[in-house]
């Protein structure tokens, strides 16, 4: 690998939807639609754990901290798509692209873990019920989301500067709609072989070991529902888990698409549409499923409405 930074690409352009210019106008409006109602939804989610006593849980600690890094790592990607769907220049600078990579990649990774977290605090809610309250402590709940944000933020440093370490003399073209790491590797005129290890080992990690933390607690959790001999409490609890388990198999089973398929020559084209459903597209579905599979969230949100309905009423 080059140990000095290239000077010959000083830009990028982000070829984003390249065969896909009639429908520009339509294509911003829908994304538009979407990115808001992430933000929206993710922001309404936060305020809402925060300002009603029955949120004052572990889980919903977790939830909105999953928010948080939805709207994080969607931001660092969305505006700038939406901006090259309306504008002729889709440029971004080198240092920009630093940055857009970094934020994605941090946020990404901590994403996963985040998950993982909820999955073993279902885990020990539903298998050792009486013992929850201390295990599942305020400071172990801070160590696990302070945690989640370390490693995606090791993750990321590592990937981002090994990669802009290289020189980019063959193209500055990026075959995505932002600076992700593949696209941005098949640029360089360095050798990657040490960015292609890294990317193995802590991709697959990640993946590997927040993926067995969530397979193992269901698993536990499964056995556990099925020596319930009430059907009413079996359904009941299996409730609980059932936000969370819709929420990790979108997640991984677009994970698993985007870099599990073999390489062919359309592969570029359908990371593209992953990318869109993962980082555009996920971010939206986390509120929605968190809130019309949650009664408490539901309850919550009928409130709210109905104090605002009243005082508009007043006014």
């Amino acid at each position: 690998m080059t140990q000095k930074n290239s000077t010959e690409v000083t830009e990028f352009y982000l070829l984003g939807f390249g065969g896909q210019q009639e429908f520009q106008a339509v294509l911003f409006f829908v994304f538009l639609v979407i990115y808001t109602t992430s933000i929206v939804g993710n922001n309404g989610m936060i305020l809402l754990i925060n300002t009603d006593s029955r949120f004052q849980t572990p889980m919903y600690f977790f939830l909105q901290h999953l928010a948080f890094v939805d709207i994080c790592y969607t931001s660092a990607i969305t505006p700038k798509m939406l901006q090259n769907f309306m504008v002729g220049n889709k440029y971004i600078s080198f240092g920009e692209c630093v940055i857009q990579l970094l934020i994605y990649g941090t946020f990404a990774v901590s994403d996963c873990y985040l998950l993982a977290a909820m999955a073993v605090d279902r885990y020990v809610a539903i298998c050792k019920p009486l013992h929850y309250p201390v295990i599942m402590s305020r400071t172990l709940c801070i160590q696990l989301v302070a945690g989640s944000y370390l490693i995606g933020s090791i993750n990321a440093s590592v990937h981002t500067g090994f990669a802009f370490s290289l020189s980019f003399c063959k193209s500055n073209i990026i075959n995505h709609f932002f600076c992700d790491l593949p696209p941005i590797l098949t640029l360089s005129c360095s050798k990657i072989d040490i960015n292609i290890i890294l990317s193995f080992i802590f991709g697959g990690f990640n993946w590997t070991f927040t993926m067995l933390v969530v397979i193992f607690s269901y698993i536990y959790i499964m056995a556990a529902i099925l020596k319930m001999s009430s059907a009413a409490g079996r359904k009941k609890t299996f409730s609980t888990c059932a936000s969370h388990l819709t929420a990790i198999t979108i997640f991984y089973g677009t994970l698993s698409y985007m870099y599990l398929q073999p390489p062919s020559e359309h592969s570029q084209e359908n990371m593209k549409v992953a990318s869109v459903f993962y980082g555009i597209i996920i971010p939206m579905l986390n509120p929605l499923i968190y809130s019309l599979r949650n009664k408490e969230v539901k309850e919550a949100v009928k409130t709210i409405v109905k104090k605002l309905f009243m005082l508009s009423l007043s006014c």
